[in-house]
């Protein structure tokens, strides 16, 4: 099993900044996959950004991409989220999710085995 803790969600204005962290622990994956989703109200959860923990590939949404910066700690097995710019369509639970080698696409949310519980961020406008 492994467990995500996702932090660092809260209030801000918009164009303002929040830091997520998503600490993993449990059983490790040789080569993982860790990616961040989102869930606005009313809509469905979308794909926000991933990275592969070994080689450091990132790859974000159009909706995020230049504003949003994925990396990861591998010494303490997290992954952050780092948002600017923030807009109030960003608003939304975030959470992060794992998986080992897949050859399903990074936006594939079912080929995902471990999800956090999820943390909310809310920007005012």
């Amino acid at each position: 099993q492994v467990q995500l803790v996702e932090s660092g969600g809260g209030l801000v204005q918009a164009g303002g900044s929040l830091s997520l962290s998503c600490a993993a622990s449990g059983r490790t994956f040789s080569t993982w996959r860790m990616t961040w989703f989102r869930q606005a109200p009313g809509k469905e959860r979308e794909f926000v950004a991933t990275i592969i923990w070994s080689a450091g590939s990132t790859y974000y949404a159009d909706s995020v991409k230049g504003r949003f910066t994925i990396s990861r700690d591998n010494a303490k097995n997290t992954v952050y989220l780092q948002m600017n710019s923030l807009k109030p369509e960003d608003t939304a639970v975030y959470y992060c999710a794992v998986r080992g080698t897949s050859s399903r696409p990074s936006w594939e949310q079912p080929s995902y085995n471990y999800w956090g519980q999820g943390t909310q961020v809310t920007v005012s406008s």
